[in-house]
């Protein structure tokens, strides 16, 4: 069975920082990633990692303030997010695919799994 199981969300004022985890079990993927979505819009990609040589991409929108990395003995994948913005408010959400980075940022349909959620909520 797989699982997707984030935690590190919660309310920061902006400029802060906060770490989001995502762990997986029962399966290896081939990228895993990140999308937010805030209340009244569109599930939107924030970032993603390719599982075998760590290579990320990233949203416009978060370049040069999120880091995704991976952790692959843990099969664990973070998202450190450093100057953050109220229009960073979302709820954040994990995801693999079987496909590559580059596929989670052109197709939303090549995610496979999500996680739960976790909110993250700045306030200015």
């Amino acid at each position: 069975q797989v699982q997707l199981v984030e935690s590190g969300g919660g309310l920061v004022q902006a400029g802060g920082s906060l770490r989001l985890s995502c762990a997986a079990s029962g399966r290896i993927f081939n990228a895993m990633g990140w999308f937010r979505q805030a209340p009244g819009k569109e599930r939107e990609f924030v970032a993603a990692i390719n599982w075998s040589n760590g290579t990320g991409i990233y949203a416009n929108s978060v370049k040069g303030r999120f880091t995704i990395a991976r952790d692959n003995p843990r099969d664990t994948v973070y998202l450190q997010m450093n100057s953050l913005k109220p229009e960073d408010t979302a709820v954040y959400y994990c995801a693999a695919s079987p496909q590559t980075a580059l596929a989670l940022l052109l197709r939303v349909q090549s995610v496979e799994y999500w996680g739960q959620g976790t909110q993250v909520t700045v306030s200015s």
